[in-house]
């Protein structure tokens, strides 16, 4: 205990030891600072002055240009002055980094460190003595006692000291934890100054591994990658089984393109729906919106006369070019999805219907629609020529990746950059202040179901040149459950306002790649459902976790 003590540091003996390097490093700092007063300081004083300037209205154009050239007139004598005395100050610079190399961690952050390690461990001890002590209390308290009522008293006083006694050592753990914090990082606060906010690359990621260590936390860290960890575990074990099994690796580079090929219409459809979710939605129709726009498509770029019949007509489209025939499609296909989503969320926005009960409804129309008209038809096969045009095979690279890719960005960029994607976030969050602020609630619930539709349109049409045709009716059964699995597994909260565009793409590659890897070891299709719902259960559970937590 005595050697703990000795190496425990007060403020005071702290401040001791830092005082050689402030003397001789502030003394140097002055003189930089003296040197930078006429030179570097002016320079950025000027050039401030000059951006007020031009965006002083008050001024008129002559007078701003007078300004301007007589601000650039002292600039220029400024950065005559700031180039004489650079060599200097880069001596100084070098002159103070070398001292600090030499003293700040043998004199000062070291000593530190020792001490806050002792004083962790001597808190600690406190902590275990506190609890023996009240433990000891609690036992010769009980043992005077008879009445029940008294008992269950006693066990809830006895509770709170321990509650007590945890949080002040938290509070200790933590005063420690920030002193050491602060101890490192003087050094960079000192480099700063010096160096007027330039950082080293290497000196850049060790603050930053340093600042993640400082705000670590076990639990927030589990709560938010907890599932992410265990997929992983479970995709290294498929990749220990698979070649034990199959005789043939799982990671593969045809492999990967194969899950990425499949990911990619699925995409469209998880950031369609990620977008609902946001506000505490949810879409059931998605499915079915894959049924009717594989079966418009497929009839539209039907190879020669279609042999079902819609309502009872044949359509033939082979009087029309192949490459007209590819646009309508998919004009056609997001018009229909697009057409249903706004219906939905007409209903949604205008009457406050759970988007459960309006998609539900859409859900069935359209089922109910294209069975039918189609009399449950499958349409056969596409024009074969149609998907080497929209998603030719570049050296073995599929490029429907980057129809997928292009949608990432373009749908991160409206939730991110868009005034409307701030109003989505807003409206998820809290519809209330929202509206109070002057958003439209029901006009970013409509736009957020438009946007869903267009996305729902495309990656049908590309899951149809994919396929090369085949639509009909039951086609995309269940990947609605799919998509919104994606979107909860990569952290799109259904609490509202919480998700990431980067978080969707992975869910939508998690569920790809361990349906792909389960396919291949031969995993029973319905026990395939089973590792899916499994995984819903802990992310929602997750999710929720973190939203008590909140509260």
């Amino acid at each position: 205990m005595a050697d703990k003590k000795s190496v425990v540091l007060t403020e005071e003996q702290e401040m001791q030891l830092r005082k050689p390097i402030d003397a001789y490093v502030g003394e140097i700092q002055a003189k930089i600072d003296s040197l930078r007063a006429d030179g570097t300081e002016k320079v950025l004083s000027l050039q401030s002055h000059m951006e007020r300037v031009k965006r002083d209205a008050a001024l008129t154009k002559e007078e701003r240009e007078r300004e301007i050239a007589k601000d650039r007139a002292e600039q220029e004598k400024a950065k005559s002055v700031e180039s004489k005395n650079k060599n200097e100050i880069s001596m100084l610079i070098s002159d103070a980094e070398a001292y600090l190399k030499q003293h700040f961690d043998h004199d000062y952050y070291q000593p530190v460190l020792e001490s806050c390690k002792a004083e962790k461990v001597a808190a600690k001890e406190r902590y275990q003595k506190k609890i023996a002590e009240l433990q000891k209390e609690h036992q010769a308290t009980l043992s005077k006692l008879s009445d029940h009522q008294e008992i269950k008293d006693e066990k809830y006083v006895y509770k709170n000291r321990l509650f007590d006694a945890k949080m002040r050592l938290e509070k200790e753990l933590q005063n420690i934890k920030d002193r050491r914090h602060g101890a490192y990082t003087y050094k960079y606060h000192l480099i700063d100054l010096l160096r007027m906010s330039k950082f080293t690359f290497m000196e850049a990621r060790a603050q930053k591994w340093e600042n993640y260590k400082y705000t670590f936390n076990r639990r927030a860290f589990l709560l938010q990658n907890g599932l992410y960890i265990a997929i992983a575990l479970i995709f290294i074990m498929l990749c220990i089984i698979t070649p034990i099994v199959k005789n043939a690796p799982l990671l593969t580079y045809n492999n990967v393109l194969n899950i990425l090929q499949q990911a990619s219409p699925r995409m469209f459809l998880a950031l369609g729906v990620a977008g609902l979710i946001l506000l505490t939605g949810t879409d059931l129709s998605i499915g079915r919106m894959v049924g009717m726009g594989m079966t418009v498509s497929t009839i539209i770029m039907h190879q020669g006369i279609n042999t079902g019949q819609v309502f009872g007509h044949t359509f033939d489209f082979t009087n029309l070019p192949i490459g007209a025939r590819v646009i309508l499609a998919l004009v056609v296909c997001v018009c229909l999805c697009t057409f249903f989503t706004t219906i939905s969320g007409f209903f949604t926005a205008k009457f406050k219907m759970h988007p459960f009960i309006s998609t539900m409804a859409n859900m069935l129309v359209i089922f109910g629609l294209v069975t039918y008209a189609t009399k449950g038809m499958s349409f056969g096969a596409i024009e074969p020529t149609i998907p080497s045009m929209i998603i030719p095979t570049i050296n073995g690279f599929p490029t429907i990746i980057l129809w997928a890719a292009s949608a990432v960005v373009i749908v991160w960029f409206i939730w991110n950059k868009t005034t409307f994607g701030k109003n989505l976030f807003a409206v998820g969050g809290n519809p209330e202040a929202a509206s109070v602020s002057g958003i439209s609630v029901f006009r970013v619930t409509v736009g957020a179901f438009i946007l869903a539709g267009i996305l729902y349109g495309f990656g049908s049409w590309l899951e149809c040149a994919r396929m090369v045709g085949s639509g009909s009716a039951a086609y995309g059964q269940g990947w609605e459950m799919d998509a919104i699995a994606a979107c909860v597994v990569g952290g799109v909260s259904f609490t509202g306002g919480i998700g990431k565009i980067s978080g969707v793409v992975v869910g939508v590659f998690i569920f790809t790649a361990l349906t792909y890897s389960l396919t291949i070891l031969g995993i029973d299709t319905n026990l395939q459902f089973v590792f899916s719902g499994i995984i819903i259960l802990i992310a929602v559970t997750l999710d929720c976790l973190k939203y008590v937590q909140k509260k």
